[in-house]
């Protein structure tokens, strides 16, 4: 394994039940929210299990897929197909860009220099922190655009909802949903099940750019820590959807934003060059 991807594997081997338990605390974080949480995870990755940037990145994408397919059922039940199907089109317009944006994303990420991924992750977890606040604060409604520029407007958002996705190793739907209500005008419920048919392809993809990077083999490496994580993850987002409504908005959505922001904080400070020793 080269230097970049390179993992403190005495630590994270002896961290399984930290691992589980860390896994369940973002799974609630993002079940309160109706959401998956990996944006949560990636900085726990970076500052608690010791993970350089790029290997954090491959593995949360790993575990947001598995998370995600384990969702995917759920969400389909509780939205039904005669809910979905006539927005169909909605699904192929950000798909037309978010696989592009996904490839392009994951692409960068790999040939990005550590420093630069940890600076543009502190970035990227500040503009989540945003969406999540306006998501959750602000009255969504249509922009009212229609015909080609709709179409237009909806490739570019789903190619930078793909390239966030992909280098941040998320399924997007803290993005994609404000964007399906905002664009389409879709009842965010029946967005939220959207979001998940765009976000999976979306994954797949970004998933296969990595593969063919050498940084890949950190699941090779770490299986059991993903799978464990990955698990707690998906017990939590349970847990979290039967608390949804539990704690009001007005103190969860600042709380998590706040995560979010010093997270960044924490993350930026990655690239800083560490101190010779006197």
């Amino acid at each position: 394994m080269s230097t970049r991807s390179a993992v403190r594997l005495d630590h994270v081997t002896r961290s399984m039940p930290v691992a589980f338990a860390c896994g369940a605390a973002v799974g609630v974080l993002g079940g309160m929210i109706g959401l998956g949480g990996a944006e949560f995870r990636l900085p726990l990755l970076i500052s608690v299990f010791g993970f350089a940037a790029l290997s954090a990145v491959i593995l949360n994408k790993a575990m947001s897929l598995i998370v995600v397919v384990t969702a995917l059922p759920a969400r389909l039940a509780a939205v039904s197909y005669s809910d979905l199907a006539p927005h169909w089109t909605v699904a192929v317009n950000l798909l037309a860009g978010s696989l592009l944006g996904a490839w392009a994303g994951a692409s960068w990420a790999v040939k990005m220099r550590t420093s630069t991924l940890y600076k543009v992750l502190a970035v990227l977890m500040v503009v989540m922190a945003g969406a999540l606040v306006y998501t959750h604060t602000a009255d969504l409604g249509g922009l009212g655009l229609s015909g080609p520029l709709l179409a237009v407007v909806g490739v570019v958002a789903g190619f930078g909802i793909g390239v966030v996705a992909a280098i941040m190793g998320v399924a997007g739907g803290e993005l994609l949903i404000p964007t399906i209500v905002l664009l389409y005008s879709v009842d965010i419920k029946v967005a939220g099940s959207l979001s998940l048919l765009v976000s999976l392809p979306t994954m797949l993809v970004a998933f296969a750019r990595y593969s063919r990077d050498g940084s890949f083999s950190v699941l090779r490496a770490n299986h059991r820590f993903t799978v464990v994580l990955a698990a707690g993850s998906i017990a939590g987002a349970l847990l979290g959807g039967m608390l949804l409504g539990a704690v009001p908005d007005i103190v969860l959505i600042p709380a998590l934003a706040v995560i979010l922001l010093v997270s960044a904080v924490k993350t930026a400070r990655h690239a800083a060059p560490p101190k010779a020793a006197s």
